[in-house]
């Protein structure tokens, strides 16, 4: 009976080697994602003119109000081919002059909000997300043509066309697909849904901003359409001070919430689509600049930024020109579709296994100090039935090690000295897919 439990389900060593529905349902979902459909959707946003936050909001073919209109309806469609799945709605707050100095007129910031309900755990989700607003040269013009086509027209219509795909399939926790708003002026859409998670005691899993997934010709000359960056900060900016200080003797200074969802992704891409290049840049967003994660971050949300490896700033904030031969602006030719479906499925993918998973182990403990071996112990994690223990080299960016432990929740690695690794623990669903691993908050002897 064991050798029959080990071969159908968990292998002796613990790892799944028959794949469940689930996992083999993740190849599906890659090849279900269409190139096609994503560049119609972002030949129509482009189409919009400009999408600047404080543009038309009257018009049905021009501005950042027709094109919000347009995304909301396009999620109702999704909605009424699936049965009714999606819960559709704006979110919006009203910013005024005073609240930043990109900010030309008092507005209403509307988010597009898409929710697919968990069948067992409504509340948990994880979440996608891309902008609606584009600009001009000058943030503050907003009625220049801005069409936005890779910034961020590339990561809305990826966003649509994972609800497309993802809403034919039933998930315990859900999934938020949402248009942003307001982040060329401050992050303002970022900020309003992540206070709105908070207040609606939404337990975020993952929120997965996509910011620019189109080009793959950069402006230093680099073509690639397989390299993509995952950009997370290292540890959590609500951490107590007890916390801060304790890094010092327990290590973890790259083993926040949101560099472990970057690690979860990075994972998945390897196992499911190893053609893929994802490059974890250990920072919150490119060098000083920040994007609508950010938000969630601040307020203790895993959060992360999936964007293309080579941009090109000649087609980003710019009006639309040519100079000294040079073509300047955001024009729909210099996306690349396919490379878009690619990230796209990207997200997909993990959206699905997050959605599928159990959620993360709490309140994971080591011990071990002047020992041979390494202990952990954590809390029971509903759903899950086993746990596999992770480690690595503490200077190695991904987790190079795993054991499945079983239904149980301590374990002692025996002859793993605690002071020459970093460790973790996951949760395992019966369809063997895993949460995102839990680095140890505590410590016991």
């Amino acid at each position: 009976m064991r050798i029959l439990i080990c071969i159908f389900f968990f292998s002796c060593l613990g790892y799944a080697q028959v794949p469940s529905e689930h996992q083999l349902d993740l190849y599906n979902i890659i090849e279900e994602t269409s190139a096609q459909r994503i560049e119609n959707d972002i030949r129509k946003l482009a189409g919009f003119g400009t999408r600047n936050t404080f543009s038309d909001t009257i018009s049905n073919t021009r501005g950042i109000g027709a094109a919000r209109r347009w995304i909301k309806a396009e999620f109702d469609k999704i909605s009424r081919d699936c049965g009714g799945c999606l819960e559709v709605f704006y979110q919006k707050d009203f910013v005024t002059t005073d609240m930043g100095s990109r900010i030309p007129k008092d507005a209403w910031v509307v988010n597009v909000v898409a929710i697919q309900r968990g069948t067992t755990h409504p509340n948990k989700m994880v979440m996608m997300s891309g902008d609606i607003d584009s600009r001009a040269s000058d943030t503050m013009d907003f009625t220049t043509d801005a069409p936005g086509a890779n910034d961020n027209a590339s990561g809305m219509a990826g966003t649509l066309e994972a609800a497309r795909v993802l809403s034919k399939r039933k998930f315990p926790n859900s999934i938020v697909y949402v248009g942003l708003s307001g982040e060329e002026q401050g992050l303002f859409g970022g900020k309003g849904l992540a206070d709105y998670a908070q207040k609606q005691n939404w337990e975020v899993i993952g929120f997965l901003n996509n910011d620019m997934i189109g080009n793959i010709k950069g402006v230093d000359g680099v073509i690639d359409n397989r390299e993509f960056r995952i950009f997370a900060e290292p540890t959590d900016p609500t951490d107590s001070e007890r916390q801060i200080r304790g890094r010092r003797f327990y290590g973890g200074e790259v083993d926040g919430i949101s560099r472990q969802l970057a690690r979860y992704i990075h994972n998945s891409v390897k196992t499911y689509m190893p053609e893929m290049k994802p490059m974890m840049v250990y920072r919150l967003d490119r060098f000083g600049r920040g994007g609508h994660h950010r938000p969630f971050n601040d307020l203790g949300f895993p959060g992360v930024r999936i964007m293309e490896a080579h941009e090109n700033y000649t087609q980003q904030h710019q009006d639309i020109r040519t100079e000294n031969g040079i073509e300047y602006g955001d024009v729909v030719k210099h996306v690349n579709f396919a490379y878009a479906k690619k990230l796209t499925a990207v997200n997909a993918i993990n959206l699905a296994q997050l959605a599928w998973a159990p959620t993360r182990p709490q309140q994971v403990e080591i011990g071990g100090i002047v020992e041979p071996s390494a202990k952990l112990r954590w809390k029971p994690v509903e759903g899950a039935v086993g746990y596999k223990i992770y480690w690595r080299d503490t200077t190695s960016p991904i987790w190079e090690n795993s054991r499945y432990v079983g239904n149980v929740t301590s374990f002692t690695l025996d002859g793993i000295v605690i002071d020459n690794s970093f460790f973790g623990v996951a949760a395992v669903g019966a369809d063997g897919i895993e949460s995102v691993v839990s680095f140890p908050t505590g410590v016991f002897r």
